[in-house]
């Protein structure tokens, strides 16, 4: 393992909060995915199934910012604890009234319940912040692993929600993803030392870290972001079909993930200067860029290949958006600033399927991949015309932001060093 991973793991108890935060946030690409199987092979009605994980996804879009403002304030332990429950007894609701064959809209009130699903990912990366918030290498690569525990998580969770769905029973998949979330919120609950400090409601002036301008520029570069990936997941599907082996599918998508994995182990590694910002922007045009290929792929191999190129794009600069969110929103609120990326992820991803479904059913697969690329080009814009709010005033001049927290303890201040954080 390269020094600067061996180095983010020498402070106590990190490598169990990366463990507990593993387990926690496979739910997250098990949920969805594991309703959809369960509920098709029962009934063998798609349409309520995709509705179903429409619900739980719309639903923890509005939830899961929520839950993380009260972290903010409360403290991990005491609110993901309680989100978890009400989520876990939701999923196995749902698996219930499934398996009884209950009316429709107890099924959805069950859905809309297993949205309560708290941010793990998250928790994970305010514990990596406030643990390395002296030491902007060793953030920078905190970062870059944690874009590669998501990804890989993102690889493994749909293969074992559709793997044990289909091979032992239905309900396995959903079952799984509850326990999984169980584990891992107990687990980082339990772990008290590196938990960051919870801050007083007096201290959450200006409401929701939603209004931070800087913040709304990336949720809303990331929900077209997040098109290009459910987009991405569909079209592939229907290219793979027309190509008469659907089965490779899921090999070609976890082709593309092993690019995002690849390059954000190597990116952690790296020691850039320039600053997040203009690493940000570069990564979201380097993203629109690599769906050009996709354009004009003939075959499953091509498209393979391109897939693999295009995923080189996204860990890095996920790990740069978290390495900005920490720049621009104030400590106390930092939870809720990386939640809220990560929900207009989500909206993007649900905006994305629907979008390229049309496609492939409208213009056929092969075209269907101008949905990402419309997608991106639509990222890089918004990323452009915004990009004066990431810089128009530097982040540690803020209330609450690492440089003010070592003004308090009477530590010098480099701003350039917290300008080029990560």
């Amino acid at each position: 393992m390269p020094s600067p991973y061996r180095a983010i793991f020498t402070a106590p108890g990190s490598r169990s909060f990366s463990a507990a935060g593993f387990f926690g946030r496979m739910p997250l690409s098990m949920t969805g995915i594991g309703i959809v199987t369960m509920v098709s092979q029962l009934s063998g009605d798609y349409g309520v199934a995709g509705a179903l994980s429409a619900t739980v996804a719309l639903a923890s879009a509005a939830f899961s910012p929520q839950i993380s403002r009260l972290v903010d304030r409360h403290g991990q332990r005491r609110v993901i604890r309680p989100a978890m429950l009400i989520c876990v007894a939701s999923v196995l609701g749902l698996i219930a009234a499934v398996h009884a064959g209950a009316p429709e809209p107890l099924l959805f009130l069950f859905a809309v319940g297993a949205g309560c699903m708290p941010s793990v990912g998250s928790m994970v990366r305010a514990r990596w912040a406030h643990l390395h918030r002296d030491e902007p290498r060793l953030l920078h690569a905190s970062f870059a692993f944690d874009s590669v525990v998501d990804e890989s998580c993102f690889v493994v969770g749909p293969i074992l929600a559709i793997g044990l769905s289909t091979t032992l029973f239905p309900e396995a998949g959903p079952a799984l993803a509850a326990t999984f979330l169980a584990v891992g919120v107990l687990w980082l609950g339990a772990q008290r030392s590196t938990e960051p400090p919870a801050h007083p409601r007096e201290k959450h002036t200006g409401g929701s870290a939603l209004r931070t301008p800087g913040l709304q520029v990336l949720v809303a570069v990331f929900a077209f972001t997040g098109a290009i990936f459910g987009a991405i997941d569909v079209v592939t599907v229907g290219f793979a079909e027309q190509q008469g082996h659907k089965g490779a599918a899921s090999l070609t998508l976890a082709v593309y993930a092993l690019g995002s994995v690849l390059a954000g182990a190597v990116y952690g590694v790296l020691r850039p200067s320039s600053p997040p910002a203009r690493r940000w922007i570069l990564g979201i045009c380097a993203m629109a860029v690599s769906m050009i290929p996709l354009q004009l792929v003939g075959n499953l191999p091509s498209l393979a290949v391109a897939l693999f190129l295009a995923g080189m794009t996204i860990a890095p600069t996920m790990a740069t958006t978290m390495a900005l969110v920490a720049q621009l929103v104030p400590r106390a609120k930092l939870t809720e600033g990386m939640t809220w990326t990560s929900t207009g992820l989500s909206v993007g991803v649900a905006l994305g399927s629907s979008a390229a479904g049309w496609a492939v059913d409208t213009f056929g697969a092969g075209r269907a991949y101008g949905v990402p690329a419309v997608a991106g080009a639509l990222a890089a814009l918004v990323a452009f015309l915004g990009y004066r709010r990431l810089t128009s005033r530097p982040a540690p001049r803020r209330e609450g932001t690492v440089a003010d927290e070592r003004a308090i303890h009477g530590q010098p201040v480099d701003e350039e060093r917290e300008r080029n954080l990560a």
